[in-house]
């Protein structure tokens, strides 16, 4: 996930999208404003502590990278730490070692969302399909996701993420099947939305230039955006997170300080309202430095040697 472009966040526009019905809740935001650097830092473990619906897991260490084949060991490691946190585990791939985070979190009695990543190699979108299939079929497959923002990033056209999503619909009749990408995307590809059993979408304030003290609401509007879209179906936060360092982005800023903020309200909203949310990220990933810029680096909960960072 990387910058939006033309979906910058206005105050106007968030407030307008606020107004929809599917984004009514009793919650009451916090009011960081009295709160020491101590005393936020409690709140953030605290938080933590309380338990997560949903984490995105985080598979490379330092050194490796997209396409480095990972062993079960490693997986195992980091699903240990994961697991008293949170209920579930996201993965993105379904090769080159991926396999084994469904597995190993089936094991350890998480539920799964699972991910076949789609791109433009269609021999290796095969595998991808094939895997994922294989996967359920061994019983390791709560929720399928067939593709990650494949329209987002213009990788293949509807037509073929429609031909994807079918045939593992048809191969799962008994596991709900979904798409992720960028919250809009559900409203502008109506046939892709009709399609899927569940919507999987991605909300990031912060990809949005949104300044902090705004960011919960606009991450709310994204959510009731999608909702609107989905037309009464099941809607799941795959995806959002806040950088604790690495830059700006027109009014947002990477923070220690921001991150937990960001991660103390969508907790305690997700769990006041039964919201679904996967948070991003488990641990920090030295290798999104070249596609996302520095920032990101910096989106996990745990430091990129699996230390929880506040």
């Amino acid at each position: 996930m990387s910058f939006r472009e033309g979906h910058y966040f206005s105050l106007e526009n968030n407030y307008n999208n606020s107004n929809s019905n599917t984004n009514k809740s009793d919650y009451q935001s916090f009011d960081f404003s009295e709160i020491s650097s101590k005393k936020l830092t409690e709140l953030w473990r605290e938080t933590l502590e309380n338990g997560m619906h949903g984490i995105c897991f985080s598979m490379y260490e330092d050194g490796q990278k997209p396409g480095d084949i990972i062993t079960a060991e490693q997986v195992n490691r980091r699903i240990q730490i994961l697991k008293p946190y949170s209920k579930w585990i996201r993965s993105f791939s379904c090769i080159e070692g991926n396999e084994n985070i469904p597995r190993i979190a089936h094991e350890n009695g998480m539920q799964t969302l699972v991910g076949a990543w789609l791109g433009d190699d269609l021999e290796k979108n095969e595998k991808e399909i094939e895997a994922l299939i294989q996967l359920a079929n061994e019983g390791c497959v709560d929720i399928a996701a067939v593709g990650n923002e494949v329209m987002y990033r213009g990788d293949l056209t509807e037509d073929q993420l429609l031909d994807y999503i079918n045939r593992v619909k048809e191969a799962l009749p008994n596991i709900p099947v979904g798409y992720v990408d960028a919250y809009y995307e559900f409203s502008h590809r109506p046939r892709i939305t009709e399609v899927c059993d569940v919507i999987l979408t991605n909300c990031y304030p912060y990809w949005e230039g949104c300044p902090i003290e705004h960011s919960f609401n606009h991450m709310r509007s994204m959510f009731g955006s999608a909702s609107d879209a989905g037309k009464g179906k099941r809607v799941i936060i795959t995806e959002t997170g806040w950088p604790s360092e690495g830059g700006s982005l027109k009014g947002a800023f990477a923070s220690n300080e921001n991150a937990m903020k960001y991660f103390i309200e969508t907790q305690n909203w997700s769990k006041q309202n039964d919201i679904e949310i996967f948070y991003f990220s488990s641990f920090d990933e030295s290798w999104k430095v070249g596609p996302e810029g520095a920032v990101g680096a910096y989106w996990g909960l745990w430091d990129k040697n699996e230390k929880l960072k506040f």
